[in-house]
């Protein structure tokens, strides 16, 4: 997202960009799955409306900041990947659908949860989970079409088939308009178990595609 919008914003100080499981504008549905992260940490009680710096009863909201992390990861991993990680096992010898038991992947997602708010703060969280709602290079620019016909930026434009987040559909509108695609109307589009963090695990494969972005001449002003 940032790397569109600097690449849109500064042409002339932006030699090549690579825009990596992102779309040119969040969906309504990728608003929907954030406005219910940040509505899970403004119902928690230690919230108050923000103000829970210094509250002698506990670091602030980290069980809703918690439960939005678990959302996050949700969209984040594909369903083939949890499904072949975890299938329907058990976290412990005891049976999920009986007193204390715990199905694994129900364990995976409340420890990365919890690991979060020992690293991240819950207002910092809603303004970044709200910045990416309101992420559209077009407003302003005469829409996204229009916007993404500037960027004659050599560009490279990768989605991963799996990724639910962001789909490659996402890349497929932006390959399509920006004249500065490496190629042409096409993103690369890399085949990933890991859904939309493929970007951050599937290092050869998005490496191939920066090492060729990197291999491409810059325009010259």
């Amino acid at each position: 997202m940032h790397a569109l919008e600097w690449a849109l914003t500064h042409p002339g100080r932006v030699e090549r960009a690579a825009v990596l499981a992102a779309p040119a504008a969040s969906s309504a549905d990728q608003i929907a799955l954030n406005s219910v992260q940040i509505e899970a940490i403004r119902m928690d009680p230690h919230f108050r409306s923000g103000w829970y710096y210094g509250a002698l009863d506990g670091d602030g909201p980290t069980s809703g900041l918690a439960l939005a992390r678990r959302m996050a990861l949700l969209n984040y991993r594909s369903p083939g990947e949890l499904n072949a990680r975890f299938r329907r096992s058990w976290q412990s010898s005891l049976d999920p659908l009986g007193e204390g038991g715990r199905f694994a992947v129900e364990s995976y997602l409340d420890f990365h949860g919890n690991k979060f708010t020992r690293r991240f703060d819950a207002n910092s969280y809603i303004r970044v989970v709200q910045a990416m709602s309101s992420h559209d290079v077009g407003r302003g620019r005469g829409g996204v079409e229009a916007a993404l016909a500037t960027l004659t930026t050599p560009t490279l434009v990768l989605g991963i088939d799996s990724d639910r987040l962001y789909p490659v559909e996402d890349q497929e509108l932006i390959a399509r308009h920006a004249p500065g695609a490496l190629d042409g109307d096409k993103p690369v589009v890399i085949s990933s178990e890991y859904g939309h963090d493929g970007f951050l695990i599937e290092n050869e494969l998005v490496g191939r595609g920066l090492r060729r972005l990197l291999a491409t001449e810059p325009l010259r002003s």
